[in-house]
């Protein structure tokens, strides 16, 4: 684990040309969906959250997927993420990611993303996910797509269990942070790198690097991109993982687990409260 939140392999630069990377957004950018509430199915299947929430998460996804989120509406669902999460097994929690990981994540991954995380490294680059999301869901997505590195969020642990607290929180300026810290250990190029991100809270992240670019992105980002001469790139199908990546086939018994589609976690528990904060 290196600095701030980053996972690499400590790979230093070639002596001569500087290395450069491509650093991509994951959810919305890389899959079509949120990444780390995807797994709200699975979490309750293993006795982690209630029916309940499960149930209620439904319309709190849709809302994410088509009005997306300000800021302190992140900060809010962040919050009650992270106090959602204590209490549970660490253990437990990756044991449920890593036998669902091909059920829940296969039909979501953009083929126009794996085909550019092909390209990028058929180019010489590095592939370094740079998520909001869960370092649990975070670190296994990005092996399955063969990134070399990977910055995503952490929550604390003590004994084996999270506390509800973030103990690194990779959103907005993080991750530029992030990203120039890394460059800074590896000896990354940033002008010579690109980026990718759905969100204009991301801005930072692409202007940290010197070919940003704007995928699917919201109404703020579409403006920024377009006053800046950003490349705006559209991708539109999702594709399974395992004909992409030609990965075992997953296990039977649990893919049941994934049926009912993606909902949202901390979304759900957030906007159950805010109802009940306007109707009190």
């Amino acid at each position: 684990m290196g600095p701030q939140g980053l996972t690499y392999d400590g790979r230093m630069a070639p002596a001569g040309t500087p290395p450069t990377a491509a650093f991509f957004d994951l959810d919305k950018t890389i899959i079509a969906k949120s990444s780390v509430l995807a797994f709200s199915k699975p979490f309750q299947a293993g006795g982690l959250i209630s029916r309940r929430a499960v149930l209620r998460s439904a319309y709190a996804q849709f809302v994410f997927m088509i009005g997306g989120a300000d800021h302190d509406q992140v900060e809010k669902m962040r919050q009650f993420m992270s106090q959602l999460c204590a209490g549970w097994d660490v253990a437990t929690v990756r044991e449920i990611v890593a036998d669902t990981l091909h059920n829940v994540v296969d039909p979501l991954v953009y083929d126009e993303a794996v085909r550019l995380v092909d390209e990028h490294h058929e180019a010489g680059r590095d592939v370094v996910i740079v998520s909001t999301s869960g370092s649990e869901v975070v670190e296994p997505i990005g092996a399955l797509l063969g990134a070399d590195r990977v910055v995503a969020t952490r929550l604390k642990v003590e004994d084996g269990r999270y506390t509800g607290e973030i103990e690194y929180y990779a959103y907005a300026e993080e991750k530029a942070n992030a990203i120039r810290a890394l460059a800074e250990s590896v000896g990354y190029d940033l002008e010579g790198s690109y980026g990718y991100s759905d969100s204009v809270t991301d801005v930072p992240m692409l202007e940290a690097v010197g070919h940003p670019h704007a995928v699917n992105p919201d109404k703020e980002l579409r403006k920024v991109a377009a006053a800046r001469g950003w490349p705006v790139l559209v991708f539109t199908r999702p594709v399974a993982l395992q004909s992409r990546l030609h990965l075992p086939p997953p296990k039977p018994t649990l893919a049941a687990l994934a049926v009912g589609g993606v909902v949202a976690v901390g979304a759900a528990v957030w906007i159950g409260a805010r109802r009940r904060a306007l109707s009190a």
